[in-house]
């Protein structure tokens, strides 16, 4: 095997466990529904932080962090990420606890046909017509559910646009996914400890005051965002962009079982129309891309 395609396989790895991570979290995030979004996250970044730290000072990744830190260009490109990065996360906090489990899933079902409309215009990758007509198709279903039912799928879109630039942002970027993650959050960690230790005033802002059972919760937050994000970046520094969306379906499919059949979430009508769409277009990208492998190997 040769080295393009062990590292393309490696990036196959990291995408399934990305998503799958992904689309689990609505799990845990539902056992801190007691908790504010904007804690929740402030948690997410802190112990992030921490725990990345940690894997930096062990694995003695330090030397990684003065290149990117002493370059002007690589800090603004990573702290306009960062930012597209922590709203997207407190987006996401806040439709699961909110019982927006199914906008969510909506948005990350969106996301890979932006990522191949991003990797066109962006990376120069060629779009071909099915393609074309699959981000048609979902643009159709998005407006059909603005037209006909009077509602804006606003958390979705701004889910599915946050990430995929975001993502976009971060393939350009010469920076392992470690250290990337580790500056991301230390970017955001002055501003989400000072929110906690002078505006949060909910029942669980004072640690000390909590249950160990919830602190334990809440420190668990570094795990479930570094994990998951960690092997997202490495994914996508090893495989073309287009085709890290089709690992996509994974996590917003697993989404739409949580939202549907465990947290009773209603499909309404405006919903349903939108999802059948994009699922139909989703389907068509992947039977193109399907052929279009098959073609290139027997090439």
């Amino acid at each position: 095997m040769t080295d393009d395609a062990k590292r393309s396989r490696q990036g196959v790895f990291f995408a399934i466990a990305a998503y799958t991570m992904w689309g689990i979290a609505p799990i845990y995030f539902k056992w801190l529904q007691q908790v504010p979004a904007l804690e929740i996250l402030s948690h997410r970044i802190l112990w992030s932080f921490v725990l990345v730290l940690i894997l930096i000072v062990g694995l003695r990744r330090f030397h990684r962090i003065k290149p990117v830190l002493t370059n002007r260009s690589q800090m603004l490109r990573l702290t306009i990420a960062t930012f597209l990065l922590g709203g997207n996360w407190f987006l996401f906090i806040w439709a699961i606890n909110n019982d927006h489990i199914l906008d969510a899933s909506l948005g990350y079902y969106i996301n890979p046909l932006l990522n191949v409309a991003i990797g066109m215009v962006v990376f120069g990758e060629r779009m071909r017509k099915v393609q074309l007509v699959a981000i048609l198709l979902a643009v159709t279903g998005v407006l059909i559910q603005v037209v006909s039912f009077g509602s804006v799928p606003w958390v979705a879109l701004a889910l599915a646009c946050s990430f995929a630039i975001y993502g976009a942002i971060r393939k350009r970027l010469p920076v392992d996914s470690m250290t990337g993650l580790w500056l991301e959050t230390a970017i955001l960690a002055p501003l989400v400890l000072a929110y906690l230790l002078f505006f949060a005033d909910s029942p669980a802002s004072d640690m000390t005051a909590n249950s160990w059972n919830l602190n334990l919760l809440l420190i668990a937050a570094g795990v479930v965002t570094t994990a998951p994000l960690l092997c997202f970046t490495a994914a996508a520094q090893r495989i073309r962009y287009a085709t890290l969306g089709f690992f996509q379906y994974i996590g917003p499919s697993l989404m739409f079982v949580l939202a549907v059949w465990v947290y009773g979430e209603p499909l309404a009508a405006d919903k349903l129309i939108t999802f059948a769409i994009i699922w139909f277009a989703l389907a068509l990208y992947s039977i193109d891309s399907l052929v279009h492998q098959q073609r290139s190997k027997r090439a």
